[in-house]
C-alpha cells in the first residue's frame, strides 16, 4: 500500500470515527459541541495536546 492509499484509509477512519457519536446520539453531541464551545483556549491546547500524543503511543504501539 502505497503512502496515498494509507492517508486516505487514515482520512476515511477517521471520518467514520468521527460520525458515530453524532449519528447516534445527535442532542448528546450537541450539548458536548456546546461545552466544547466553552472551554478556555488553553485547557483547549492540552486537550489537543494529550489527543495527539495518545494517537501517536496507539501508533507506536500498532507498528
Amino acid at each position: 500500500m502505497d503512502l496515498a492509499s494509507s492517508l486516505l484509509v487514515a482520512i476515511s477512519l477517521m471520518l467514520i470515527l468521527e460520525g458515530i457519536m453524532p449519528f447516534l446520539y445527535p442532542q448528546r453531541w450537541r450539548r458536548l459541541v456546546a461545552q466544547l464551545a466553552q472551554i478556555s483556549d488553553a485547557n483547549m491546547r492540552w486537550l489537543g495536546l494529550f489527543s495527539m500524543l495518545l494517537g501517536l503511543v496507539i501508533l507506536w504501539l500498532v507498528r
